[in-house]
């Protein structure tokens, strides 16, 4: 290829590559929308709104939660995973359409790992594995002791096939060595009023789902899912400390935008975010329902969503789950 050609193609490629530059420059000029992949009122719901009222101020634009809920998730993914990566579109993801949904259904219109920027993690929190007052356990291994000595008698409500409740449930039963009757519903919300009302046993409820209940005495807490306990429910153990090390589940909510954002668009969202979660008043918010602020940059972010990635498909295959 001679040099004139070679030449010819830099300066296309130049040109090409101006645009998006000058549009990262200026950005933003217009509203942002934030997609939550869920109905409002739920726990992602929760976390975009205090967000986006701080990214509203951050960026000197309106940002509007938009909910697009359906098929845990994957639907609000599915959308901003094809919108135009100019930054003005962005998905408030979680654990379930990023690292579980791709592995639990048969075909997918994105790909976890290459249809998506990562921009940060914004909140973390773990699951709490509750019973209705109706139910005697005071603890996991008299929960556990009623399953061994009545395999499949007990039932554990969920926010759907596949969700983080669901899985975390299945982890139960491989380290726990029981075997339980999954309940799906359609949302989060359901399944704890049925679990408030007697209709199902126990549940691997979302902290801040549940929390409100909990303190009021409507559903008894047996352990959380984290690392360590949390702040919200301190005298509550850890499934860790309660004889049952292999589940530990944290789940994420985190902002990320569609694969080919300019790169300073990205860095410049995940600034504005790391600004939000810092800010007093979205840490308290977040620690009133159970959890905590993070900021993740990028790069590490996309090392999460890999490795989440990969554990959940380990335990989604073992447990022969499968979504239509």
């Amino acid at each position: 290829m001679n040099v004139t050609i070679l030449k010819r193609a830099a300066s296309l490629a130049a040109m090409l590559f101006l645009p998006l530059a000058a549009a990262a420059q200026s950005y933003p000029d217009k509203p942002i929308h934030l997609i939550v992949p869920f109905p409002p009122g739920g726990v992602a719901d929760i976390i975009a709104r205090p967000i986006a009222e701080k990214l509203a101020v951050s960026l000197g634009q309106p940002v509007i939660v938009e909910n697009r809920g359906g098929a845990t998730g994957t639907i609000g993914a599915a959308f901003v995973a094809h919108s135009t990566p100019d930054g003005y579109t962005l998905l408030l993801g979680t654990t379930n359409e990023i690292a579980m949904s791709p592995t639990l259904y048969g075909t997918l219109p994105y790909d976890p790992t290459k249809d998506f920027a990562p921009v940060s993690i914004v909140a973390r929190f773990p699951n709490v594995l509750v019973v209705g007052a109706s139910l005697k356990a005071a603890k996991v291994a008299d929960l556990t002791a009623q399953a061994k000595a009545r395999p499949g008698s007990l039932t554990f409500a969920s926010s759907g096939q596949g969700s983080t409740n669901h899985l975390t449930a299945e982890l139960y039963q491989t380290e726990a060595g029981v075997r339980v009757t999954h309940i799906p519903y359609k949302g989060g919300g359901p399944a704890l009023v049925d679990l408030t009302g007697g209709h199902v046993d126990a549940m691997f409820a979302t902290l801040p789902s549940a929390v409100t209940l909990i303190k009021a005495g409507k559903l008894h807490a047996l352990a959380v899912t984290g690392e360590q306990r949390s702040p919200a429910l301190p005298d509550v153990p850890t499934m860790r400390e309660s004889g049952l090390p292999g589940v530990v589940v944290t789940t994420w909510n985190g902002v990320i935008a569609p694969a080919g954002t300019p790169p300073a668009v990205v860095d410049k969202l995940a600034q504005a975010l790391k600004q939000a979660v810092a800010d007093p008043d979205i840490q308290q918010k977040f620690a009133a329902v159970g959890a905590e602020t993070s900021y993740t940059p990028p790069q590490a972010f996309a090392g999460i969503i890999r490795d989440d990635y990969a554990r959940w498909s380990a335990v989604i295959r073992k447990a022969g789950i499968k979504v239509d």
